[in-house]
């Protein structure tokens, strides 16, 4: 099996800019209309702003909602599945492309090869272990892209909260924490995203 350090690949970021995000979202709607609506306001902002949408490939829940908007903003978005999960999580089939793949682990180094940076949006316990595995890695020097929140409706509050528990206990450096961007509004946050330097943070 391929190790993440081969998978991640490199950055365009220096030359190019932000040019695909990969984003993790919930397959479910969640219970506040703030979920959907900041989602699809966030999908339209990556049409808007030409930056391509990697993400998991369902059609269900956020996740749809997200690439829906993209799509329908003129936008591109790569899908990335494994075959088991085709039917079960209803396989996105308007999609720029479909990548379907053997394996969660080949997925998520799949997604993150192609991609320029990781945002999350309110989700369940695969959104957040999505999050931090690829944030672990940065912590690792496996990669250097930026990571980040998007705190819709205050989703991500009490986490935030806590991940500065445990950089206060000793568990995590600060510029470990620092360099998790957590951010309520869209377009601040890609600005901070495109202005991620992780050498300036993470080493001083």
């Amino acid at each position: 099996m391929e190790s993440p350090m081969g998978l991640l690949g490199t950055t365009r970021r220096a030359i190019l800019g932000v040019m695909r995000l990969c984003v993790f979202c919930g397959s479910n709607f969640g219970s506040r209309e703030e979920y959907r609506t900041g989602t699809e306001a966030f999908g339209r902002l990556l049409a808007e702003r030409q930056i391509e949408l990697v993400y998991g490939g369902a059609h269900a829940g956020l996740m749809g909602v997200l690439a829906d908007a993209v799509l329908s903003g003129g936008g591109r978005v790569i899908g990335v599945i494994p075959e088991a999960l085709v039917d079960r999580e209803l396989a996105h089939q308007g999609l720029s492309e479909l990548r379907i793949v053997q394996s969660m682990h080949e997925r998520k180094a799949m997604m993150a090869s192609l991609s320029d940076g990781f945002v999350a949006l309110p989700g369940g316990i695969g959104t957040l272990e999505e999050l931090f595995e690829v944030w672990t890695w940065s912590q690792l020097g496996l990669h250097e892209k930026p990571c980040a929140l998007l705190d819709l409706a205050g989703f991500y509050a009490g986490l935030s909260t806590f991940m500065d528990q445990v950089a206060a206990e000793g568990f995590l450096r600060p510029a470990q924490r620092q360099a998790l961007i957590v951010d309520a509004h869209a377009v601040r946050l890609l600005d901070r995203i495109a202005n991620y330097r992780a050498a300036e943070i993470l080493r001083g």
